[in-house]
């Protein structure tokens, strides 16, 4: 194996122990209800034993009970639940349209929020796809643009940031997850934060992001 190699092994490693970090804080709050938001192709609420698998991308995993219903990223998010000892019944599931509208996702945010006396969120969400054109490794400098400001989001906890988000740049830039964030957004809109970005890595041509963010008052 080259140093490439090794490289890219290790962000892979570090982006889990990223993931494994922040979903054992969101079991260190004691929520009473832990939802988790992603994007998919239409808004759809699944209850805590919804099933999910990754058999469909050559991988052996499946989580929850039933027939497969949950999309891509909630079936991942399930998966890291499971991994910190959260599944179960304060758990729920809420996917989002990706082409949902700003406003629409601040809303639903906030209804989510209002669930329960403490809520927990987990938002999944892939940055932009589009890394390179034509040449695997080679910046795009729009994508780049775009991982900083979600980058300093999320780092600063500024959900007013992650609002400013544009959705025509969904398409353009191949963005899965600005609809997630958004509902984030929502949900954090008004609450003193902190925020920690955990990692951020580019795998196969695909940004990935990790961050915690914490109610202060």
């Amino acid at each position: 194996m080259g140093a490439a190699g090794q490289h890219r092994d290790g962000d892979l490693g570090a982006l889990l122990a990223a993931c494994d970090a922040a979903t054992l804080g969101l079991a260190a709050a004691e929520p009473d209800v832990i939802v988790v938001v992603g994007g998919a192709a239409a808004t759809a609420a699944y209850d805590g034993s919804a099933a999910g698998s990754l058999r469909e991308y050559g991988v052996g995993c499946a989580v929850g009970t039933g027939e497969p219903v949950l999309p891509l990223s909630l079936t991942v998010g399930s998966w890291l639940l499971r991994r910190a000892g959260l599944a179960g019944g304060r758990a729920r599931f809420q996917a989002v349209a990706r082409d949902t509208a700003v406003a629409d996702c601040l809303r639903l945010g906030d209804e989510l929020a209002r669930q329960a006396p403490r809520v927990a969120m987990l938002a999944m969400g892939d940055g932009p796809a589009r890394r390179a054109v034509g040449i695997e490794g080679a910046a795009d400098p729009e994508a780049e643009r775009y991982d900083a400001e979600v980058a300093a989001a999320f780092g600063g906890a500024d959900p007013a940031r992650l609002a400013r988000l544009a959705p025509a740049l969904d398409d353009e830039l191949v963005v899965a997850g600005r609809a997630a964030w958004q509902v984030l957004a929502g949900a954090a809109e008004g609450r003193r934060l902190a925020g920690l970005l955990r990692c951020a890595v580019a795998r196969y041509e695909v940004s990935y992001l990790v961050a915690s963010w914490d109610v202060i008052g």
